[in-house]
């Protein structure tokens, strides 16, 4: 015989948890890896010119996410197995493999806090530093090779992002020259969409869509921490053991 009572109920409960926790995993995993293949965030971040490379702290966070999934896979996998089993050291050990997942959200959680920002504003920064040296004076005499280069860097924003220039005194000064032929860098769809708007809604959207995944891993694990020290007591002074 096993428990009994309300521990019995415990039991299940914990089962319902670590399994609705284990698809949570698998979710976390699909999404991480949507968010690493996603067409737009792959061509811009693959971006490289002059040997500089577009800035990846977005992968940092994606990467850590699809760490995150695959863990939670195997840890929701124990805890069901330790719940139906009602093993004291199967459920200690997904305990222990709880907290520290949970230290770990957290202290991930206020870093991706801090810094929610950075993710749009390197990118902005290396869009930023690509649009200026085409405005650069003596553009116009460099050689046709890094002329050419150039373009296509900033075309690759411009047709994934559906956008054109910074925004600003510098948005007519694009919008000028696109329209006058000057230059061909603009969508072949023309928009008056800066640039840095694109940037700041395309990261920001998936920074919080990364925020509230972590929010309902946090909430989950709650409950199962709770759920697995119950159990625990509940195997521990049960009259069959």
């Amino acid at each position: 015989m096993g428990v009994e009572g309300c521990t019995k109920c415990v039991k299940y409960l914990l089962f319902f948890f670590n399994f609705i926790f284990w698809l949570t995993g698998g979710v976390i995993l699909g999404v991480a890896l949507w968010l690493r293949q996603d067409p737009k965030t792959s061509t811009l971040l693959g971006i490289e010119y002059e040997g500089h490379q577009a800035p990846n702290t977005f992968y940092i966070s994606v990467h850590i996410l699809i760490a995150v999934g695959a863990v939670m896979m195997v840890v929701g996998f124990l805890g069901c197995y330790g719940a139906i089993q009602e093993s004291q050291c199967l459920l200690g050990t997904f305990f222990a493999c709880l907290v520290i997942l949970f230290a770990c959200e957290v202290a991930a959680g206020i870093w991706g806090y801090l810094n929610k920002e950075t993710v749009s504003s390197e990118m902005i920064n290396f869009y930023d530093s690509i649009y200026n040296q085409a405005r650069q004076p003596d553009f116009a005499g460099a050689d046709e090779q890094k002329k050419a280069a150039l373009a296509t860097v900033l075309k690759v924003f411009h047709e994934t992002l559906q956008c054109c220039g910074k925004g600003g005194a510098d948005q007519l000064y694009t919008l000028f020259t696109q329209v006058s032929g000057t230059s061909d860098v603009c969508p072949s769809s023309f928009t008056a969409i800066n640039c840095h708007a694109r940037i700041r809604e395309l990261f920001s959207d998936k920074i919080y869509l990364i925020g509230i995944i972590a929010l309902v891993i946090a909430m989950i694990m709650i409950f199962e921490m709770i759920f697995s020290m119950v159990l625990c007591c509940g195997i521990r002074n049960s009259p069959v053991y």
